[in-house]
C-alpha cells in the first residue's frame, strides 16, 4: 500500500525530529563527559608527588622588590620567606630585597625580616630606600627613560624605572658570582601569598627543565592578574581573563589537561623561577624597557615580558606556566583558588562556560590591537636602521609614566 503525500511528510518530520533530538542528546553527552574529564584533571595531581625539595643540592637566589606592601608583608610574606629559607637551608640561599620609597610600614616590616634572617644566619641584603616617586620625578638628570608625553612635558616612563629596580635585586647575584659563589636558580617573588610547597612545586615544573616557570596569580578571582606579561605560545594576549585564558591551542590544551608545564612565550604572574646562568654568563641578561624612541609611538612592554624575549634559553628550554601553583595578592584570592578538600579549583559550570566562551571568542572576536602595534613598530624601524624590538609580542598600545602615588596611563 502506497503512502499518501501527507503520511510521507509526517514521517519525514518524525525522522527529522528524532534526528535533531539524537544530535542534541549527543551534543549534551559529549559536553558533559568533556566537562567531567576536565574537572577530574583539575581535581587530581595538584601537588608534587614527593614531599620535600626534589633537588636539595640546588642553591637558590631569592629576589624581590616592594612598594607599599606592608599588610601582606606583615601578615604572610615575611613568614613565608623564612619558612622557605628553612626548607632550602641557610647555606643554599641568598635573600635580596629592595624597598622603594614606601610611605606605609613596609620599611619597618622588612627591617624585622632582615633581623630575623640575620638571627638565622641566612645570607641576605634588604635595601631600604627613602627615594620616593616624587623624588625621581623632580630629578634634574632627565636622560634615558624620560620622554615627551601628550601632556606636553617630559615624564619618567614607568617600565625603565621598574627595570632599574629589578636589576638592583640581582646585584648580589652578580657580585657573589665574581667571588666564586654560584647559584642554580633565581626565584623572583612578588608581594603575593604563597607557601613553601608552592615554590617547590613551581621548581619541579617540566621536571626542572625550563628557561622560566611561573605561577598563576590572582587578585580578584576568577580573573587572573598579570595580563601585562603573560603571552601564550603564539605570543598572543589572553582570549579571556578567566579560565582557560589562552588563544593558542598548545597553551590551552595543556592548561585544560592540568599539565604542570603550560607552554607560553612569556609570563611572570606572582612567582617566577629561572636558571641563574643567563644572568651571570656572557649573556648578561638584565631587565629593561623598550627604547624611548619606540615608546614615543605610544607603545609599551613589561620588563617582565621582555626578559623572556632577551633570554637565549627561552628558545631552547621553553617558558612555562604551572597552573598547579596559584598565588594571591590577598588572602581571599589565595583561598578562592585553593578550595577545601583539595578539589578542582574551577567548578564544573565554570569549565563548561569557559570552554564555550573561549571557543566563541576565538571564532568571532577580532581585535585591531595587534595591527596597531605592528604599524607603529614598522614606523619606528623605518626611522633609524637597527631599530628592532625582539620583544614585539610584549608590546601594547599604551604609554605609562610614574606619578607620585604610583603610575598612570597617558
Amino acid at each position: 500500500m502506497l503512502l499518501s503525500d501527507a503520511n510521507r511528510l509526517y514521517l519525514r518530520r518524525i525522522l527529522r525530529w528524532r534526528t535533531s533530538r539524537l544530535l542534541l542528546l549527543l551534543f549534551c553527552l559529549i559536553n558533559v563527559l568533556d566537562v567531567l574529564r576536565v574537572h577530574h584533571n583539575l581535581a587530581h595531581g595538584n601537588r608534587r608527588s614527593q614531599p620535600g625539595p626534589s633537588r636539595p643540592h640546588e642553591r637558590v637566589y631569592i629576589a624581590s622588590m616592594h612598594f607599599n606592601n606592608g599588610d601582606v608583608l606583615r601578615n604572610h610574606w615575611n613568614d613565608a620567606v623564612v619558612r622557605l629559607t628553612e626548607a632550602f637551608g641557610p647555606k643554599n640561599v641568598f635573600v635580596s630585597i629592595y624597598e622603594s620609597g614606601s610611605w606605609d610600614d613596609s620599611k619597618e616590616v622588612l627591617r624585622d625580616l632582615a633581623a630575623e634572617l640575620e638571627r638565622r644566619e641566612v645570607p641576605h641584603r634588604v635595601d631600604i630606600s627613602d627615594v620616593t616617586h616624587h623624588d625621581e620625578m623632580v630629578r634634574e638628570d632627565k636622560g634615558e627613560g624620560w620622554i615627551e608625553t601628550p601632556r606636553n612635558k617630559k615624564e619618567l616612563r614607568r617600565i625603565p624605572y621598574l627595570a632599574r629596580l629589578r636589576n638592583k635585586t640581582i646585584k648580589d647575584l652578580l657580585e657573589l658570582h665574581e667571588k666564586g659563589v654560584r647559584f642554580d636558580k633565581v626565584l623572583f617573588l612578588n608581594d603575593v601569598i604563597f607557601t613553601t610547597e608552592d615554590v617547590l612545586t613551581l621548581m619541579d615544573t617540566n621536571g626542572g627543565d625550563y628557561a622560566a616557570a611561573c605561577s598563576l596569580d590572582f587578585s580578584k578571582p576568577p580573573l587572573y592578574y598579570d595580563t601585562f606579561a603573560l603571552r601564550d605560545l603564539e605570543g598572543k594576549s589572553h582570549a579571556m581573563q578567566t579560565w582557560p585564558y589562552f588563544q593558542a591551542r598548545a597553551s590551552r590544551n595543556a592548561l585544560v589537561n592540568n599539565m604542570d608545564a603550560v607552554p607560553v612565550t612569556s609570563c611572570w604572574n606572582g612567582i617566577v623561577v629561572m636558571p641563574a646562568e643567563p644572568f651571570v654568563s656572557s649573556t648578561q641578561l638584565r631587565f629593561r624597557g623598550v627604547p624611548d624612541s619606540l615608546a614615543l609611538h605610544h607603545l609599551e612592554g613589561s620588563e617582565c615580558c621582555l626578559i623572556h624575549a632577551d633570554n637565549p634559553l627561552s628558545q631552547t628550554l621553553g617558558v612555562y606556566v604551572n597552573p598547579r601553583v596559584r598565588v594571591g595578592y590577598n588572602l581571599p584570592a589565595y583561598e578562592a583558588t585553593h578550595p577545601a578538600g583539595a578539589g578542582a579549583w574551577v567548578s564544573t559550570w565554570d569549565i563548561f562556560w569557559g570552554l564555550w566562551v573561549n571557543r566563541i571568542k576565538r571564532w568571532t572576536v577580532f581585535t585591531f590591537e595587534g595591527i596597531v602595534v605592528q604599524r607603529r613598530v614598522g614606523r619606528s624601524e623605518k626611522e633609524r636602521a637597527g631599530n628592532h624590538e625582539p620583544g614585539e609580542f610584549c608590546l601594547i598600545n599604551e604609554m605609562q609614566v610614574l606619578v607620585d602615588n604610583g603610575w598612570a596611563h597617558v
